[in-house]
């Protein structure tokens, strides 16, 4: 697995201020809005194009337009969601599927219960949001949904991973032919024993929408 680490003061300001505790919900949706354009800038410099003929108000040229099929843009809720926004400003014409994972809180397992996705997925470039890779257990079973449907192209984005889940996911996919790319904002240090990252910034979905 290819890791990209975006190394910016920008995406080091912002997530300082979400990590903060006194962050309230508002200002937290905001920053990830914000800190998921920057990371799909770095996420989309293999984006697929293609040559297309134009004329400009001076002269016809040849310029880029994003190849097809369109790529497919997947939150995995509920903390996914509010990584959206930020990742369509950049990819307004990708299309947008869903995942439905839950970790359970005592033995770190995920499991899916909601599946919004296409069911071919050949040739399309996928782009998976969670906030945290944590464990590594969610990314991994989103990974093996999205490449059991074809996908081998796949890239994740998340604003914080521990090394422990970049090394699960590594060698869960160890030896694949897909291409699997993570980008995220910072690695953090360890898990805790409740499988929370170190320092972290909490739980990313009870931030940015309460806890209900």
């Amino acid at each position: 697995m290819r890791v990209m680490l975006a190394d910016h003061p920008l995406v080091a300001h912002k997530l300082t201020t979400l990590r903060d505790a006194r962050t309230d919900s508002p200002t937290f949706r905001r920053l990830v809005d914000e800190l998921v354009a920057l990371l799909a800038y770095e996420a989309t410099r293999d984006i697929r194009v293609e040559a297309v003929a134009i004329e400009t108000p001076v002269a016809p040229m040849t310029g880029l337009r994003m190849a097809a099929p369109r790529p497919v843009v997947v939150p995995i809720l509920r903390a996914g969601l509010g990584m959206l926004e930020g990742m369509t400003r950049l990819l307004p014409t990708a299309e947008i599927g869903f995942l439905g994972m839950i970790r359970d809180e005592v033995t770190l397992e995920a499991s899916t219960y909601a599946d919004r996705l296409p069911m071919d997925l050949a040739g399309r470039q996928v782009f998976l949001l969670d906030p945290m890779l944590a464990t590594g257990g969610t990314l991994t079973m989103a990974i093996d949904l999205v490449l059991g449907r074809g996908a081998r192209d796949v890239t994740a984005i998340c604003l914080l991973a521990a090394p422990e889940g970049i090394a699960a996911v590594d060698r869960h996919v160890a030896g694949r032919l897909p291409t699997i790319t993570l980008v995220t904002a910072a690695i953090d240090e360890r898990l805790n024993e409740h499988g929370y990252i170190v320092p972290g910034l909490g739980d990313a979905g009870d931030r940015l929408y309460g806890i209900v």
